[in-house]
């Protein structure tokens, strides 16, 4: 489908099969249907998502509740991925989605609605475990040039930096030193390859390690 137009038959003959009389292009709506004297329906057409689109169709809202957005379904991982997160945005806003495949098939992904979303825990816990660990405020609302700092990086930092100051030491001797109750098995999975294992629970810092020091030396001071 190459034009937002060819989104028009397949919705049409969906619309009629379930009873609404449809016209296109009814004032600024792209579709309108109506049902004997139930509220009416109106489409907003695009070849694919964009602001614009859920603009137009907020707007409608104003008019009536049963609002849809069509669009082209998209293919691809990424495309789904779109796809999800735009009926998500669909639920939250209180309008329907309704897909058109290249082959003509109409699938209606949600119906509009009150959207109340149900929420996770766990989420919300693992969020603030991680707001509880992390250490000052290293990434002042946003990416910084060096990239997002995490608490897991603080706590390598921390071990980085003790056994930069006082050389090889054991996972035991850092977690006490630094407050890094995992600093072991922080080291020994190694993700930034900054520690070295020399022997039995014993761990050096690596070249990279050193590096890493300095170029994470903001979020160190943050911490």
């Amino acid at each position: 489908m190459e034009r937002e137009r060819d989104l028009y038959p397949p919705i049409k003959e969906l619309l009629e099969g379930q009873g609404y009389v449809v016209k296109g292009e009814v004032g600024a709506a792209d579709i309108v249907a109506r049902r004997g004297d139930e509220p009416p329906v109106i489409v907003e057409l695009k070849l694919r998502f964009s602001l614009s689109l859920f603009h137009q169709a907020v707007a409608r809202l104003k008019i009536t509740d049963q609002v849809y957005v069509a669009v082209v379904k998209p293919k691809g991982k990424t495309a789904r991925r779109a796809l999800r997160d735009n009926l998500l945005l669909c639920r939250r806003l209180g309008l329907g989605l309704i897909t058109v495949r290249t082959d003509g098939r109409v699938e209606v992904q949600c119906d509009p609605g009150p959207y109340a979303p149900r929420k996770s825990k766990e989420r919300t816990a693992r969020l603030l475990r991680e707001f509880e660990r992390l250490q000052g405020d290293p990434n002042a609302g946003g990416a910084t040039r060096h990239g997002i700092v995490t608490a897991y990086r603080q706590d390598a930092l921390r071990c980085a930096a003790h056994l930069a100051e006082h050389g090889t030491c054991r996972g035991a001797e850092v977690a006490a030193a630094t407050g890094v109750e995992q600093a072991t098995r922080l080291m020994r999975d190694n993700h930034y390859g900054w520690f070295d294992r020399v022997g039995t629970g014993l761990y050096a810092l690596t070249p990279e390690g050193s590096k890493g020091l300095e170029h994470w030396a903001h979020s160190w001071e943050a911490g």
